[in-house]
């Protein structure tokens, strides 16, 4: 790129090398310059000639090059939005998506009328749910627990100002050891089948740990909910994402292992299967 460019031609260099790798080529190249000059996006629309600098345009150059190749917009930034947080993420973890925000607002609304209440977060990748939880429901005592040591650094420094307790080892084993008791669990666990996560794009850059969820999608589900009756207390809640089409497995999964919890199904924006609520019998 010119070390002398103005904000349209940079904008409207970027729309054409990202169009062919990116169905949002035009937003992913607004979010990344309005980065690189710690504006906001309204910026960059309404002053089209202001120029860039020569250091500016090699670190937008260098950033689209970065995304032209895949990478993802989040990696590339260090940091991701979700619901009212802007998140720390690294290869690390997997780039939290608006589909959780599905299962946080659930959890948000069961512990409405018990703000005090214990929960933990499995399998926490970047903090995601617990932060934005804890943010939340501040008198709540929150863990939350990975099998990855790399992910629960980043966790911990989302949860920089908040008291969180970290925990690693796999889903629910550190609670079990530690025989800590939760009203609410919160999941979102590896969903995809096992065959299928090479051929999606996003197993280019996401961690394959925070990915691979076994033959049918399903198995590290099965492993946390054989695990639940270890920890949970009466009238507990467990709130599962999962993938588009796995409901009605899930939910018989959950009815047998769980005789007399209500169980029910949670649709995304799009109709799609997203979240499954198990409330256990009190």
């Amino acid at each position: 790129m010119s070390a002398v460019t103005t904000i349209r031609a940079a904008l409207s260099d970027a729309y054409r090398r990202l169009e062919p790798v990116s169905p949002s080529a035009r937003l992913d190249a607004q979010v990344l310059l309005c980065a690189v000059l710690d504006v906001a996006r309204a910026h960059v629309l309404a002053y089209g000639e202001r120029e860039l600098t020569a250091e500016q345009a090699d670190r937008f150059d260098d950033w689209l090059s970065r995304r032209a190749n895949g990478e993802p917009v989040a990696y590339i930034l260090g940091r991701r939005a979700f619901f009212d947080r802007d998140l720390i993420v690294t290869p690390d973890v997997l780039i939290p998506r608006p589909e959780t925000e599905h299962l946080l607002e659930e959890a948000l609304a069961c512990t409405a009328e018990r703000p005090a209440l214990t929960a933990v977060d499995v399998g926490t990748g970047s903090g995601a749910l617990a932060v934005t939880f804890k943010a939340h429901r501040p008198t709540a005592t929150v863990y939350a627990t990975d099998i990855s040591a790399a992910a629960l650094r980043v966790a911990a420094r989302n949860a920089a100002d908040l008291d969180i307790t970290f925990l690693a080892g796999d889903l629910l084993t550190p609670l079990i050891e530690r025989d800590i008791r939760v009203d609410l669990i919160m999941a979102n666990l590896p969903y995809i089948a096992s065959d299928d996560v090479a051929r999606l794009a996003v197993s280019r850059h996401e961690p394959h740990l925070a990915l691979d969820g076994g033959a049918d999608g399903l198995d590290l589900v099965r492993r946390l909910l054989d695990q639940a009756p270890d920890v949970t207390v009466a009238g507990a809640i467990i709130l599962l994402e999962i993938g588009a089409g796995q409901g009605s497995a899930t939910m018989a999964l959950a009815r047998e292992r769980f005789a007399g919890a209500s169980v029910r199904l949670i649709s995304d924006y799009a109709g799609h299967d997203r979240v499954v609520c198990v409330a256990l019998a009190r």
